[in-house]
């Protein structure tokens, strides 16, 4: 069995990095920060001749300050820190869901007094509820009473949410949508 070529070498592409280091730093002078140092405005050459002495990178933050501002860091150790605290800062911003409740024009009042409480739930928790009255055959006729039962719901959900417009028609169905009021 014969050995195939696969064409001419390839070779793997650089991985483009957020920050400049070292020698890619092009700025004429720099403004140096970092742990041991005293910060301050230094040419270039003197930033990097600090960097080898305490055996860190000098790594470009902010290339658009005039100058640019550097920090003496090890690269690796920085890149660790600012994945860490991204990853921080996702868990921390909770995504909001909708959360839908279905009524009929014909929801009889226990299965409000139910469905309230799990909208309060809902809002509570930091979710926006979209609630609804689907209407079904004949029943088209009686929107006024949905429109009545939506006002209700709100009213009963004032304390926790906030209407955020009218009960309003979408083919078969009365929606409304209630966002959660911020906490103090």
């Amino acid at each position: 069995m014969q050995k195939r070529s696969r064409g001419p070498f390839i070779r793997p592409r650089q991985v483009q990095r957020e920050h400049k280091l070292n020698n890619e730093i092009t700025a004429q002078e720099v403004r140096v920060v970092g742990e041991n140092i005293e910060p301050g405005v230094y040419p270039l050459a003197k930033a990097l001749q600090m960097a080898t002495e305490l055996e860190v990178d000098l790594v470009e933050i902010s290339p658009n300050a005039v100058p640019p501002v550097c920090r003496l860091i090890d690269y690796q150790k920085f890149l660790y820190e600012k994945k860490k605290k991204d990853k921080e800062q996702k868990a921390k911003s909770k995504q909001s869901e909708v959360k839908e409740i279905r009524f009929t024009p014909n929801t009889d009042e226990h299965d409000f007094d139910f469905k309230s409480k799990h909208a309060e739930k809902f809002l509570q928790d930091g979710n926006k509820v979209k609630c609804y009255v689907q209407f079904k055959g004949r029943a088209i006729m009686f929107q006024e009473r949905g429109e009545l039962l939506l006002l209700k719901f709100a009213e009963r959900l004032a304390e926790v949410g906030s209407l955020e417009s009218m009960p309003k028609m979408e083919g078969k169905r009365m929606i409304a949508i209630f966002t959660p009021k911020k906490k103090k």
